[in-house]
């Protein structure tokens, strides 16, 4: 790893100077408002994406491949179209889950293509073959650079894409750079540590449900570590920071990061409701609150109801033309869904409402929650409490390990 750059960078980043020509010519364009009262209203954040002048020295005379979507933004314009302003070689797009304009299902294979508006090649890394880039596309740039929001969730799948091209970077000898960006569920660590043998697409590394890193951060730890196959480390690894970013900054998306997150309180939400996806009760996928609702036809002793239907991003989703009875978590204090971190009390409502057993689960579950026992602890009776007290000790253990690899104050 180039340390003497990272540590450039980390300075750069603790004093704040930031230079106007690293940005573009409206500064709204390169800062976000964070618009909370955990941020302070007015307080701005500078993404990597807009700091040119840190990375743009890094990429001169270089092929660049660029991991990105519509997550990518520096203001309205994608980071894409400011790369090649700054007169960066952007020879290939590599795109993950959703696609690269971000309208693809969940886990719904996406092609490789050509970028309409670049003609620049586009080689999709979730088509549903191989997840590896050919040695015919590694051969045609020299560095990768990665610009996409990521949520801070084990199963949440731009993180695996990373570590993708990190294992293929190091694989064919390739520079690594990271174009940070803030994670909104950055203040909080919880649920359990993911037993390797239950490694999968939506989940792998020996970390939290919740690890509340940024991808620069995740980066570091996963060469620290070792985490790359075979052993392997990248020679040179790169993070270009978050500006004015700490991880108790209540950092608010400028755009959905993928079709079924359309809210700040589905992204908070998220770490306690998606175990709903290993069931056959609708989170709500088809309707305008994904995530932020859950119920079944038998649950009729509700109030609440709705009725999934198909639409763009959930083509067919659970429970697909039924009224389903459950739960409105839409009026949910936020500041108390993020304290509880991984919450178990909704899927466990919902288990104990629809007579338990262990049919309610699908083997999908153990996957999404990382862990053998947790299963049984509910079909058991343990409460919500009950069971988060198991992962307490790692989750304490996890914060040591991955401290040498924090960039910003916790």
């Amino acid at each position: 790893m180039n340390i003497r750059l990272i540590v450039a960078l980390l300075a750069v980043a603790a004093s704040g100077l930031v230079s106007c020509s690293a940005r573009t010519s409206d500064a709204s364009e390169a800062s976000v408002c964070c618009g909370t009262p955990a941020c302070g209203k007015g307080d701005t954040i500078t993404v990597g994406a807009a700091r040119t002048d840190l990375y743009a020295p890094m990429l001169k005379g270089k092929r660049v491949a660029l991991l990105s979507n519509h997550t990518g933004l520096v203001g309205n314009r994608h980071t894409l179209d400011v790369m090649l302003d700054a007169g960066i070689d952007v020879t290939t797009i590599f795109s993950p889950e959703h696609g690269f304009r971000g309208n693809a299902d969940a886990g719904e294979h996406v092609g490789s293509g050509v970028d309409a508006q670049t003609g620049i090649p586009i080689a999709s890394l979730y088509d549903g073959k191989s997840r590896k880039p050919s040695k015919s596309t590694m051969d045609k740039f020299d560095v990768i650079v990665v610009d996409i929001q990521d949520v801070g969730l084990r199963y949440y799948t731009y993180y695996i894409t990373m570590l993708r091209l990190m294992n293929a970077a190091a694989e064919h000898g390739k520079g690594f750079i990271v174009l940070d960006r803030p994670n909104p569920n950055g203040m909080t660590v919880d649920g359990p540590i993911l037993d390797m043998t239950l490694k999968s697409g939506v989940g792998a590394l020996p970390i939290p449900v919740v690890h509340g890193m940024t991808l620069g951060e995740l980066a570091l730890m996963i060469n620290g570590e070792g985490w790359l196959d075979g052993g392997r480390h990248l020679d040179s690894l790169e993070v270009v920071p978050v500006d004015g970013y700490t991880h108790n900054t209540r950092y608010e998306l400028p755009v959905a990061p993928s079709p079924n997150l359309r809210s700040m309180r589905a992204i908070y939400l998220y770490p306690s409701t998606c175990y709903f996806e290993a069931t056959d009760v609708s989170l709500g996928r088809g309707t305008d609150m994904p995530f932020e609702v859950y119920g079944h036809p038998r649950m009729t002793n509700r109030s609440f109801s709705f009725t999934p239907r198909s639409m763009p991003g959930a083509k067919n989703p659970p429970q697909m033309g039924k009224e389903c009875h459950g739960v409105d978590l839409q009026s949910c204090n936020i500041d108390s869904v993020i304290s509880r971190g991984v919450d178990l009390s909704y899927l466990i409502d919902a288990y104990r409402d629809l007579g338990g057993g262990d049919s309610f689960f699908t083997s999908f579950f153990e996957k999404l929650i990382g862990n053998r026992k947790i299963r049984r602890m509910i079909i058991e009776g343990k409460s919500a409490d009950e069971i988060r007290a198991t992962w307490a000790e790692d989750v304490e253990n996890f914060r040591k390990q991955r401290r040498p690899y924090l960039i910003y104050p916790e």
